[in-house]
């Protein structure tokens, strides 16, 4: 059927108003943090409250009071999560993924890349898109905790250029070199080469 009865279009309408009424409530009250994507929970919390909504609006057997308790249950659970990796050390390790180092002053740490499963090419393109000509002009890449690609340029010339970050290079103290080291000590030693 092309188009379904005229009080199944209705109830589309009626609830699917109702429902985006309800999310935009539920978000505005929850705040900003809700849906900004700093890590691998928020993205999951974003798509399942999209996979909520479509539910509540196509599915007779879904209410919109189930629709919207399931909506604010997301919103909470992911409320809690961020509220407690803030607050609690360990918590936050358990959540959270540190970002990881890629390339240092020009040079791919390929062991870091294997464990990440980005390819040069991806890093190459990244620096492409960021303005980088050379990969030698560049300080550092990046993969950041929400999966974003991070290009730090060089200090020559006309000073730092960077994509998705303004960090200064020096910034770089807590990011992960494969599987833990920070570069702290030395990137080349945490790259297998000496």
């Amino acid at each position: 059927m092309l188009l379904g009865s005229w009080s199944d279009l209705g109830r589309v309408v009626l609830v699917g108003t109702l429902a985006y009424v309800a999310l935009v409530l539920i978000l505005r009250i929850s705040g900003k943090r809700t849906l900004s994507k700093l890590n691998a929970f928020d993205l999951v919390v974003t798509v399942a409250l999209g996979s909520v909504l479509a539910t509540v609006l196509l599915s007779k057997d879904v209410s919109l009071a189930e629709g919207v308790l399931a909506l604010a249950l997301l919103v909470g659970l992911q409320y809690v999560i961020a509220w407690m990796s803030v607050r609690v050390e360990w918590f936050q390790s358990l959540v959270k993924a540190e970002p990881t180092l890629l390339l240092r002053d020009g040079r791919f740490l390929d062991r870091a890349m294997r464990e990440q499963r980005i390819t040069r090419e991806e890093i190459l393109a990244a620096a492409r898109a960021s303005g980088i000509e050379s990969i030698a002009d560049t300080a550092a890449v990046v993969l950041e905790t929400d999966g974003t690609i991070s290009v730090i340029g060089s200090r020559g010339g006309d000073g730092a250029r960077h994509a998705d970050t303004a960090a200064p290079a020096s910034a770089l103290s807590n990011v992960a070199i494969d599987g833990g080291a920070t570069n702290r000590g030395d990137a080349r030693a945490a790259d297998g080469r000496s």
